[in-house]
């Protein structure tokens, strides 16, 4: 599994590379076509890619609003990947039919750099979404709880399943660990699973107790084995495996209450 690009520290989602390729064709075909038009299009291809960002954002939110409500700050937080595509998607194209009727000098390069955005976000979204680890199972591995106690993955099977890989050193690992926390408590009928990266006992339960976080399947990977498994080194991972035990979906990154409460709903159909 590898939906990110990593070069050195930087995780790149390939989700988010795939929309500065879209932008940045669309910006040569239009610009392309405007020259020989004598006209500017630039400044139109940026707002409309504003309009779009901010349309999907706002539209994430009131989706999610009540989770939101609940730390009005996080609406401005996009770290934690919350977008509605297809929002921003239909408020892009709307307003630059509005710039398109508006300034007929820029009807042919508009249309032309938004369709060939258009053309090139689409097919990529639908390659993304042919996953190759999709159906890929909780693997076979055993780690330490802080008791001592041996657990093993496998045992999770029967209900729903979110694994999550972080350290103590990891920031964003660090901040969505209060919202894991609470959707532990929230979702009984969900398995919540924390695997340590490469830590030892005494770190990760001095770290816990520091911050009085009672989190329970608290297992500790001290040779990486989970990330190995998942071809994966970013943190952190959160993993989404149905009541089979079968992975239906991946965050690297943070997690936010609104964005956590999106993958649990479409886990628990």
């Amino acid at each position: 599994m590898n939906n990110v690009f990593v070069i050195g520290p930087f995780v790149l989602p390939y989700a988010l590379l795939l929309v500065f390729a879209a932008v940045a064709l669309s910006l040569f075909v239009g610009q392309r076509m405007a020259r020989k038009a004598g006209v500017e299009v630039e400044p139109v291809l940026w707002k409309t890619l504003l309009v779009g960002v901010v349309v999907a954002r706002l539209a994430f939110v009131w989706e999610f609003r009540s989770a939101y409500l609940a730390s009005p700050l996080d609406m401005l937080d996009i770290r934690d990947g919350g977008w509605s595509a297809t929002a921003g998607f239909v408020g892009a194209w709307l307003f630059a039919l509005s710039q398109h009727g508006r300034r007929p000098a820029l009807r042919r390069p508009l249309r032309f750099a938004l369709l060939t955005g258009s053309v090139i976000w689409l097919a990529g979204s639908i390659a993304l979404s042919v996953r190759p680890d999709a159906g890929q199972e909780l693997p076979e591995l055993s780690f330490a709880s802080l008791d001592g106690q041996k657990v093993s993955l496998t045992q999770f099977k029967g209900q729903p399943t979110v694994v999550n890989l972080w350290a103590t050193w990891c920031p964003p690992c660090v901040r969505e660990m209060p919202v894991l926390r609470q959707a532990q408590i929230d979702y009984p009928d969900v398995n919540f699973v924390f695997v340590n990266q490469r830590e030892s006992v005494d770190r990760v339960d001095a770290w816990l107790k520091a911050r009085q976080l009672p989190l329970r399947n608290m297992l500790l990977d001290v040779n990486g084995q989970t990330a190995a498994a998942f071809k994966q080194r970013a943190l952190p991972m959160t993993l989404f495996f149905d009541a089979k035990g079968r992975l239906v979906n991946t965050r690297i990154g943070e997690l936010s209450s609104a964005t956590l409460t999106e993958r649990l709903a479409e886990l628990r159909r």
